[in-house]
């Protein structure tokens, strides 16, 4: 019996309090606050289930087994654990005392279901022109960021997204914990290490970043940018490594350069902060901004291109598509504005077989 199988069976007994959820397609995420408080989500919502651990030492033992899967331990020295089930699902983990009322583990299902273009399509993720605009930008290699708050769909997206890439292509994909799932023919998949219990072996992000660039990838894509790393990224996406692909905490465009350029600081590298503003206007093309309602869909509200900078050195961003979130039923529309892509030959050549996407690269189009 394979290693990953003899775990899942293992898991299964130890996490037998959760199971039914673990199993409940419905639900996508699982919250122990601690061994007698258990919440999840399902369909968008929260709600505090009669499930408990018979005791902490029961629930310790769980997550013991659970972390065990990635080569880690529960130490007093490593009180933040990220590790995985064997099903990919996402597993976080506080310690007490830092979780002040008993440790508490966070389980973000993986989805078994990976969506399409089309059913993003069907659920109202984007309209069919949005779409065509977005397939268009990917084909012509333009630098995108997916930004959104927690559980917006970023990644569900960037699984999306990365289906659009032509099948020849090499993909290296970059991630702290392993969850995008990309159904193509050409991927090597990296994942960062955390410390051993002495404190040695960690590898991080930018570690794995600066080694996927000797890989000859014609793409990189990383899972979530959120340190020092973003520098790299950002060199590397002015300097020949064009549609690259990650995602990152935001709640608007512009909030999502600012942190872009605040993470870009945390590298070791130091830059004058007009010149670091300039890079990360060269860097990143589009912004695909996304948000979760309150019922649980999962929503694109823009789609905005990085024009550079204004007089003043701040981002100027041109709204391509825009949704007002206000309105449950609202749609992505086009703003009218003509990408400012729409000379370059990539994009010409591109949009002139997509269709309905066309009018938005051509320079004399008009609004509908």
């Amino acid at each position: 019996m394979a290693r990953a199988d003899i775990f899942a069976h293992t898991v299964e007994h130890f996490l037998r309090p959760v199971l039914p959820f673990l199993r409940d397609e419905a639900v996508s995420e699982i919250m122990i606050n601690r061994f007698d408080e258990i919440y999840v989500e399902r369909e968008g919502r929260l709600a505090l289930t009669e499930a408990r651990f018979e005791d902490e030492r029961s629930f310790l033992a769980a997550v013991n087994n659970v972390v065990q899967f990635t080569g880690k331990r529960l130490s007093p020295e490593q009180p933040l654990i990220d590790s995985r089930l064997p099903d990919g699902s996402r597993v976080h983990v506080v310690l007490e005392p830092l979780s002040r009322h008993g440790t508490c583990m966070n389980i973000r299902k993986f989805s078994k279901r990976l969506y399409n273009a089309d059913e993003l399509e069907k659920l109202g993720t984007w309209t069919p022109q949005a779409r065509r605009y977005v397939q268009v930008c990917v084909l012509a290699e333009k630098n995108l960021l997916v930004a959104g708050g927690t559980s917006s769909g970023k990644t569900t997206l960037l699984n999306v997204l990365g289906s659009l890439i032509p099948t020849a292509q090499r993909i290296v994909t970059i991630e702290d914990s392993a969850e995008l799932a990309l159904d193509q023919v050409h991927v090597v998949a990296l994942e960062s290490r955390q410390a051993d219990r002495y404190g040695k072996g960690a590898i991080g992000i930018g570690q794995l970043f600066r080694s996927s660039l000797r890989l000859r990838p014609d793409r990189i894509i990383i899972g979530e940018v959120r340190g020092g790393e973003a520098l790299q990224m950002i060199q590397a996406m002015t300097s020949g490594h064009a549609g690259s692909m990650s995602t990152l905490h935001a709640d608007t465009p512009a909030d999502a350069l600012a942190r872009l350029e605040t993470l870009a600081m945390m590298g070791e590298v130091e830059l004058p902060l007009y010149a670091l503003r300039a890079q990360v206007a060269s860097a990143i093309d589009l912004i695909v901004q996304m948000v979760r309602l309150h019922d649980g869909r999962r929503l694109i509200t823009q789609l905005s291109e990085v024009a550079g900078l204004d007089e003043q050195g701040r981002y100027r961003l041109v709204d391509i598509f825009v949704s007002d979130v206000a309105d449950a039923a609202a749609q992505l529309r086009w703003t009218g504005a003509v990408s400012r892509f729409a000379r370059e030959p990539r994009i010409r050549q591109q949009s002139s077989t997509m269709g309905p996407a066309a009018p938005i690269f051509q320079v004399e189009g008009a609004a509908p």
